[in-house]
């Protein structure tokens, strides 16, 4: 069963749009980081080929006829060419195995969003999995205890013995070991590894059930801590880097069970400041596998369409980027409504509107980061592989100064008064507009723009006429207004003369 579709990060329509793809653009977006095999340096490199290419190898001596046997060269290029091969077949065969995990493993933050400060990508409190753990070991002991209390309650609770739930968690994170960079984990042995993964995932799993129903008969101290934490923590346990394997959570979940509708019904509107009083319960889809907790939200929050809309148009050229002025001019309006209102000499443009605050910027920041590592190539793929980074980009596109970011506000494009301040959704969209990627929505919303200006060139031009001149426009509309008047005030003063 595909799950209903929750929150699509866009509904962008321009008046008379055909809505299909077409091959216009071929841009692959192969952003990740792959563990794969790197020949030695240059100097080992020479040493091989070297012997390679030599004629002859003295290789074994015999005591017969007191000469020495020396085998052919080619025998011994035959051996050095067999080994060579093999390194290159077990670097193809790594390789093969890194793309086929690709959707599944804990990736790193691609290079293209390194950019951005350590708000987005460093936990500040929970160190959850390898990556971060190092980092935060100097840091007071204070939530390593808490991980301990809740591995204790989450046992106590589940009824089961400590040996019992322990073997099953170890068993999946031998499995899940591999879904973790291969430098890291050269690192951390065995033991350390499937100890944190016990009571990280132990912790993760009473949080899941702290933000459900399940948190009635959750320990009052634990819950207590959770509560007082609530900000910081849905930051962390958000965080790309810092997730576990889905694998070992539900060997947790079999123990403990979470009602993971109810988990994924609190965090689905986390995004817009209304809230749906009476929404439709989420419908969980059980072909699906989640990598993580993150991509379990993406997945949900996303949703799924049952048709595929597609763009086919033969242009010449086309713009990569449009400001909100230039849209003005030619006619479309931004609005956060989702359906097309059809105009004359108007389009539409229409946005799921956005509640944008540091941990709100931060969830869509680590959601983009998933796409970028999770799908090869965006435009090969469904729409909502792409719909964060999407998203992300037609509001980074519209933006340029702080006056734009406030005339979102108008708009009801941002929403809420406790977010960030304009000056800081600036920097946040702007950064934005280096991702090297233009997912296949956000292409088919600047190709339909495109058509829109070449179908309507006329209307377009006086559109963009009236909208430059429209204050000289409505300062001459004002003075002939004024000139109507006295005229008319005169032409009545001088009838009443005449009687």
């Amino acid at each position: 069963m595909e799950p209903e579709a929750a929150w699509i990060p866009w509904d962008s329509r321009v008046t008379y749009w055909s809505m299909e793809v077409g091959d216009l653009f071929q841009m692959p977006n192969m952003i990740m980081e792959p563990e794969v095999w790197a020949p030695a340096n240059p100097v080992e490199c020479n040493e091989i080929f070297g012997r390679f290419l030599q004629t002859s190898i003295p290789t074994s001596s015999s005591s017969t006829g007191g000469q020495l046997v020396k085998y052919p060269a080619a025998t011994q290029n035959n051996l050095i060419e067999k080994t060579v091969a093999q390194e290159f077949e077990e670097a193809a065969r790594e390789f093969k195995v890194a793309i086929d995990l690709m959707k599944m493993k804990i990736n790193r933050y691609p290079p293209s969003l390194r950019a951005f400060d350590e708000w987005y990508t460093v936990p500040r409190m929970v160190a959850i999995g390898p990556y971060h753990h190092v980092r935060l070991r100097d840091q007071p002991k204070q939530v390593e205890k808490v991980k301990h209390v809740a591995a204790h309650h989450c046992i106590r609770e589940s009824g089961h013995s400590i040996e019992e739930v322990y073997a099953a968690i170890t068993s999946a994170a031998h499995d899940g070991r591999r879904l973790y960079d291969k430098d890291v984990m050269a690192r951390i042995g065995d033991d350390d590894f499937l100890t944190m993964m016990f009571y990280d995932a132990c912790f993760l799993v009473q949080y899941m059930l702290w933000c459900t129903h399940g948190a009635v008969e959750m320990d009052a101290s634990l819950r207590s801590f959770l509560d007082f934490n609530r900000k910081v923590l849905r930051h962390d346990l958000m965080l790309f880097e810092n997730q576990l394997p889905w694998l070992v959570v539900e060997a947790v979940m079999r123990f403990r069970p979470v009602d993971l509708a109810d988990f994924i019904s609190d965090w689905r509107d986390y995004l817009q400041d209304r809230k749906v009083l009476q929404e439709k319960p989420v419908v969980l889809d059980d072909s699906y596998k989640p990598p993580h907790l993150l991509g379990l939200l993406w997945f949900y929050m996303v949703g799924r369409s049952t048709t595929k809309m597609q763009t086919r148009a033969k242009l010449d050229s086309i713009r990569v980027s449009v400001s909100a002025i230039e849209l003005a001019e030619i006619g479309i309006t931004l609005t956060a409504a989702k359906d097309t209102i059809r105009g004359i000499l108007s389009a539409e443009l229409s946005l799921v509107p956005l509640s944008l605050d540091d941990e709100r910027a931060s969830f869509l920041f680590n959601m983009a980061a998933l796409e970028l590592c999770t799908t090869s190539n965006f435009l090969a793929s469904e729409d909502e592989d792409s719909a964060v980074c999407s998203y992300l980009l037609l509001l980074s596109m519209l933006v340029h100064r702080e006056e734009d970011v406030q005339e979102l506000r108008t708009k009801h494009l941002l929403q809420g008064g406790a977010g960030l301040i304009n000056k800081d959704a600036l920097d946040f969209f702007t950064r934005l507009q280096s991702l090297p990627l233009r997912g296949s929505c956000y292409v088919r919303v600047m190709v339909e723009i495109e058509k829109y200006k070449v179908g309507r060139r006329m209307r377009t031009k006086v559109h963009a006429f009236l909208y430059k001149n429209k204050r000289t426009i409505l300062t001459v509309i004002s003075i002939i207004g004024v000139l109507v008047s006295i005229l008319g005030t005169l032409a009545s003063l001088k009838a009443h003369s005449k009687l």
